[in-house]
């Protein structure tokens, strides 16, 4: 974390006074080092410790940074099977510190920005990946009836209403031309498979350094970061998760390229997808390829945004968001070489 955040403290203290019940100032903030998209905090007050996610200052991307919809989607999920932080005040009035944000609780736990977890032994290695697997099953599991959001996201075809989506974000942030990135963005747009009716929640960012695991133990205790979830096709969810294990390794790349997984006890790529079809109740996935192409295309699409806002100054962290927009062209040549493999 880094030391004085640019938050207004003490208007920050006065709305959570009258709007947080049995909330006292004053407040001091850290800020976190992750979330490249929307700001975080760490709130410590006599009342205790928070977490406080905003929006970033400056002129944004129409639908993009919507921390509304994260503190929706979380509260809704309180007490199900998907392990979430309890939400505790929205606050949409962007003059009390500049932007739109969220207070939630502070949960304890492990956070791990490396797959390979390093420090880790090879049976808890195992069990942290089935957790992974379970939750991730469980996210679309989720009765969208019962838990209130029916009307999280349109109905139709999801990938052509992705694609669609971020192929616009991708040329609002365009700073040069790609050839690979213009190649997959064709691909994508001839190859988009008829809609097969499969409608769940799903998170949009799911990987291991958007979770949180049990300070002793592999439970996961939170999935954070939800602000691309929506109602959508559960397989984009899994393939994002694939992509990010074809990425080099190390707390960066954050991949499990050429990493010897067996001897970790990490499971291979088919067979994570096999548990996660077992517990979906699923025969298997065809075309996986697709689904792989698209999650390369759309991760490069966000780290273009990235880069855009850190050349902008908006950035959470601009020297970061410069090196992960540097990326960009290995994300569209990933997804070219998925797409060769459909």
């Amino acid at each position: 974390m880094t030391g004085t955040p640019d938050l207004d403290l003490l208007a920050l203290t006065s709305w959570l006074e009258q709007n947080l019940a049995g909330f006292t100032g004053p407040v001091r903030a850290e800020k976190f080092n992750r979330g490249q998209s929307n700001p975080t905090f760490q709130l410590m007050s006599a009342s205790g410790d928070f977490v406080l996610r905003r929006k970033p200052p400056g002129v944004l991307l129409k639908s993009a940074h919507a921390v509304e919809r994260e503190f929706r989607v979380q509260k809704a999920l309180a007490g199900s099977d998907v392990p979430v932080a309890k939400m505790h005040v929205l606050c949409e009035d962007d003059s009390v510190i500049g932007s739109a944000f969220y207070v939630m609780e502070l949960v304890k736990g492990r956070n791990f920005d490396d797959p390979r977890l390093p420090n880790l032994n090879t049976e808890t290695r195992a069990d942290i990946y089935d957790q992974m697997n379970r939750v991730l099953a469980a996210i679309h599991g989720v009765d969208l009836a019962v838990s209130g959001l029916s009307d999280f996201g349109p109905d139709g075809n999801y990938y052509r209403r992705q694609i669609d989506r971020w192929t616009r974000q991708y040329r609002a942030s365009e700073t040069g031309t790609i050839a690979d990135m213009d190649a997959l963005i064709a691909w994508l747009d001839e190859n988009v498979p008829d809609d097969d009716g499969r409608r769940t929640l799903v998170h949009g960012d799911y990987r291991i350094d958007n979770l949180l695991f049990a300070e002793n133990g592999p439970a996961c205790v939170a999935v954070l970061d939800w602000e691309l979830s929506t109602i959508g096709h559960p397989f984009a969810d899994l393939a994002a998760l694939i992509m990010q294990w074809q990425r080099p390794p190390g707390t960066e790349g954050r991949g499990l390229a050429g990493v010897d997984r067996t001897r970790l006890g990490i499971p291979e790529d088919q067979a994570f997808i096999d548990a996660y079809c077992e517990r979906a109740r699923l025969p298997g996935i065809q075309d996986f390829g697709f689904y792989l192409a698209f999650a390369f295309f759309r991760m490069g699409a966000i780290l273009q945004g990235v880069k855009k806002r850190a050349l902008d100054g908006n950035a959470s962290n601009p020297e970061l968001g410069l090196r992960l927009g540097a990326s960009v062209p290995e994300y569209a040549a990933g997804g070219l070489k998925a797409a060769n493999c459909h």
